[in-house]
């Protein structure tokens, strides 16, 4: 569905408290056809272009992608430059290993990457999102030919490079190195709306004496308040937990990475015009207008 609204005025306000000025007047036309698969991805740590390097491409890798639609989460696999002056390959080595574990702990092992009995190793970088809410109505606008093309947009991702490999290695590292590992990730971490438990004051041991038999009954913790769940975790920390797990359990679907390059990706930007020329009516007065904006 394309339809035209009424024109846009471009204003220009004069520095000298002139009148405001109208500069141009551009016709606006909306579309709203690809609706809800127009998202904003935005790489805030990225100091290059969205493209593999060369020496990738020349050995024939790509960028790839996947996602798990029910979470919208997202990844995006960029080839690793493995030129030697800026890439170690036995380190590679140590931290796909250290990949491949923390993949099988969370179910999140790529299908079809690594054949039989092929070493593990770090050779791509995956960038993750983070869904941005959005407040208000956000458009993509672009100006072709005096008008204003505008199109909504669904659904707004930070990615960036995901390291939880690194947590595995640390891991391994320490019992390596046979130190203390009771402070290690295994397990959730402590809730923070929890009271910390008291200090228990250390007991010296006394002489064994005679055996008595001790009967101990479980009995069931009831439910402090309504935001403590039983085993001690609040309902938010409850909620966390169940998301994490529900995001563990959905497989990735493979997607399909157009470079800017490829037709594909010029077809599907020339397919965001709107090519109808019916006028769009507006059926909403000032003062219903004036009424849906918050905090007004």
């Amino acid at each position: 569905m394309s339809q035209s609204f009424a024109p846009l005025h471009l204003i220009c306000k004069s520095m000298e408290g002139i009148d405001d000025e109208i500069v141009s007047v551009l016709p606006i036309r909306y579309s709203n056809g690809h609706i809800p698969n127009i998202h904003i991805h935005q790489f805030p740590l990225l100091t290059r272009p969205l493209q593999a390097p060369p020496s990738a491409i020349s050995s024939g890798k790509r960028v790839t992608a996947r996602v798990k639609p029910q979470v919208h989460r997202f990844e995006v696999h960029v080839p690793a430059d493995s030129r030697p002056e800026v890439w170690n390959v036995e380190r590679t080595k140590e931290l796909g290993a250290a990949r491949a574990v923390d993949d099988r702990e969370k179910n999140q092992e790529p299908k079809g990457k690594e054949r039989e009995g092929e070493e593990p190793r770090l050779s791509e970088i995956r960038m993750r999102s983070e869904g941005i809410p959005q407040r208000g109505a956000h458009m993509l606008g672009i100006v072709r030919d005096g008008q204003l093309h505008l199109h909504p947009i669904s659904e707004t991702h930070q990615l960036r490079p995901t390291l939880t490999y690194l947590d595995v290695l640390s891991r391994k590292n320490k019992r390596t190195r046979g130190g203390d590992d009771s402070d290690s990730d295994e397990g959730p971490p402590p809730d923070p709306d929890e009271p910390l438990p008291p200090p228990v004051a250390k007991k010296e041991k006394k002489p064994s004496g005679e055996t008595r038999e001790v009967q101990v009954t479980a009995r069931k913790a009831e439910d402090k308040g309504s935001g403590q769940m039983q085993g001690g975790l609040s309902a938010a920390r409850r909620e966390m937990l169940q998301a994490i797990r529900a995001e563990e359990d959905e497989d990735w679907q493979e997607l399909q990475f157009c470079d800017v390059t490829t037709v594909e990706s010029e077809e599907a930007f020339e397919s965001i015009f709107s090519q109808s020329d019916e006028v769009l009516e507006c059926r909403t007065d000032i003062t219903a207008f004036l009424r849906g904006i918050h905090a007004l």
